[in-house]
């Protein structure tokens, strides 16, 4: 194992006893990947008088299609999110059921003073929504336009600008169509242009004009383990593309690479005119199997010379390329930068942190900040609940589950959470979870559990009820089999205090779920251990692991309302980044 030390800037990442990342020669850089960990597919960029903005997938997650920005290309500050009220889109989160639905692979451009966003939203109606949010400001965020509209069976937009100023949108298979971005008209039929090099799911589709060609830049093999980027250029924007003879340009398939399913990227240039690339990668090795935090975003240099074919680098844990602007934390707005920790207390009236995120857009009212801390309304359906149901539509999660939460940014890292908590009804139960998916999370929660029978030999009659039980209960569902579940007491000395919730890598492959007492930490009760595999491809492929707490009353009440008694209070947010994995055997500690 090779210890390093984590310092996203030039010539500050030192091994024990000796330079680990020094540059390879003089006027390059060196850097770590993935430059934007934990769920960050689909990354989209752009750079604009010299800050550099990405977007990323979200699906049913809410608020969606997060903008982050940064200086130097290591720090990236969540700045906005483009979809960021209901009313933006009135009943589509409530009026989808899939877990991997919502909002796919979006593009990030700017024109004459406008930031445009442009995506397809899955799930809504007999084809899928094609949405173009627009901003002037994206570190403000209400300034996000409700969105123009289009219909379209397709995914993965692009969006272009030809010389005469016209819009074009460019999507899966891959078919052109020009748009009316007032309106959302799009010209038929769509041109064909290219299907790639024949591998599946030709998509995520990128033009760039230069030198006098249309380069086409694609998606192709699915995004596992044989996803590349291929492209193609043309001297007309409608074709004929020719493909380039050394495709595909970038890829990790077939090799024994830790950053596997490289693909659907997004290229642009800093202002020195170099080339650079993003694109989405997953930390598993070629085994494919552990990989909680799902596609994240790595960063790579490009060579494109005058009148050639781009030469993108291959993606590694350790990067050498471009001479990297100076690292600058110096930006506008108020959301945490990526990869910091998480130190909230959660202030009466305060706002609630933007890196903080949901499944599907939650209720109205169903999370507020208070005296006590955040609390949050518990919903009926629990973290699971019943997806798909049509006989009992209140408990699929699709109104909005009551649970809150964080990308986990790192491969190793402490998350803990204090908890009020007084149920009055047997049932109701709030915690702390690993959350992928609603048929993969790993949960430890403190339910109240219904009344047990005791025999007592010197009693009468041959049993005797109990009062409810408040209890620590552990259990996990997902991808492979879930260890069992565990149910003990809450200990009598921890009267009425806090309960503390804590979330904890015991390494690469496992988390440990343990219940201390706020009052007293020395004292600990380990609940259980169980496989980063359980949240780990499977029905969350497409997602990534997000860690944070929740409030169920577990099926009990009518409608979408719980029986009366079951808030909770959650206070001494930590979410403690302490170190990344960038290869199988080396360790960046941060």
């Amino acid at each position: 194992m090779r210890f390093l030390c984590w310092a996203p800037r030039i010539g500050l990442a030192v091994a024990t006893g000796a330079v680990a990342l020094a540059s390879a020669s003089a006027g390059n850089s060196s850097y770590y990947n993935p430059v934007l960990p934990g769920w960050h597919s689909d990354p989209s960029c752009t750079q604009v008088d010299g800050t550099f903005y990405c977007v990323t997938s979200t699906f049913i997650s809410f608020p969606g299609l997060p903008i982050y920005a940064s200086k130097d290309l290591l720090n990236w500050k969540l700045i906005s999110h483009a979809w960021n009220r209901e009313s933006q889109l009135p009943g589509a989160s409530a009026n989808t059921t899939g877990q991997q639905q919502g909002m796919y692979a979006a593009t990030l451009r700017h024109r004459d003073g406008l930031f445009y966003v442009i995506c397809e939203y899955l799930g809504v109606g007999d084809s899928n929504l094609g949405v173009v949010f627009k901003s002037p400001d994206p570190f403000d965020e209400p300034a996000w336009s409700d969105p123009v509209t289009f219909k379209t069976n397709l995914i993965d937009p692009d969006l272009f600008w030809d010389d005469d100023g016209k819009a074009y949108v460019a999507t899966q298979t891959v078919v052109l169509q020009e748009i009316n971005l007032e309106t959302g008209e799009l010209s038929q039929p769509p041109v064909s242009l290219w299907n790639g090099t024949g591998g599946v799911w030709p998509e995520g589709p990128h033009l760039y004009k230069k030198d006098g060609y249309y380069y086409l830049m694609i998606a192709e093999g699915g995004t596992e383990t044989n996803h590349s980027i291929t492209i193609a250029r043309s001297r007309d924007l409608k074709g004929p593309y020719e493909a380039y003879e050394k495709n595909p340009i970038l890829t990790n398939r077939g090799t024994d690479e830790y950053f596997q399913t490289v693909g659907h990227g997004d290229l642009f240039q800093d202002a020195q005119g170099n080339w650079w690339g993003m694109c989405l990668a997953t930390r598993s090795g070629p085994e494919w199997e552990i990989y909680p935090m799902g596609r994240e975003t790595v960063l790579f240099p490009v060579t494109w010379d005058e009148g050639e074919w781009p030469v993108l680098q291959p993606v590694r844990g350790e990067m050498n390329g471009w001479t990297l602007p100076a690292t600058d934390r110096n930006m506008p707005g108020n959301g945490p930068f990526n990869s910091d920790d998480d130190l909230y207390d959660f202030a009466k009236g305060s706002k609630i942190p933007r890196n903080l995120v949901h499944w599907r857009v939650p209720r109205k009212g169903a999370f507020s900040t208070t005296e006590k801390g955040l609390q949050i309304i518990p919903s009926r359906n629990n973290l699971t609940g019943i997806p798909f149901s049509e006989t009992t539509p209140e408990l699929t999660g699709q109104a909005g589950l009551s649970f809150i939460g964080r990308r986990q940014t790192h491969t190793l890292f402490t998350f803990s959470v204090d908890l009020s908590f007084a149920p009055e009804a047997v049932g109701q139960e709030a915690g702390v979870t690993v959350f992928l998916t609603q048929v993969n999370h790993i949960d430890l929660g403190v339910v109240l559990l219904a009344p047990q029978t005791q025999t007592y030999p010197h009693e009468s009659s041959s049993s005797e009820k109990r009062k409810p039980q408040l209890s620590l209960r552990f259990r996990a569902e997902g991808t492979g089999v879930p260890p069992p579940p565990k149910t003990v007491p809450v200990p009598s000395g921890w009267g009425d205090g806090k309960i503390r919730l804590q979330i904890q890598t015991v390494n690469t492959t496992h988390y440990s779920l343990a219940a201390i007492s706020a009052r007293n930490p020395g004292e600990k009760i380990v609940l259980g251990t169980a496989s980063a595999g359980l949240v780990s491809g499977g029905n969350g492929s497409f997602v990534g692991s997000l860690v944070g707490t929740y409030a169920t009353c577990n099926g009990a009440g009518e409608g979408l309302e719980c029986p009366e008694g079951g808030k909770a209070w959650f206070s001494r947010w930590r979410y403690m980044g302490e170190a990344q994995y960038v290869s199988a055997t080396e360790r960046v500690l941060v």
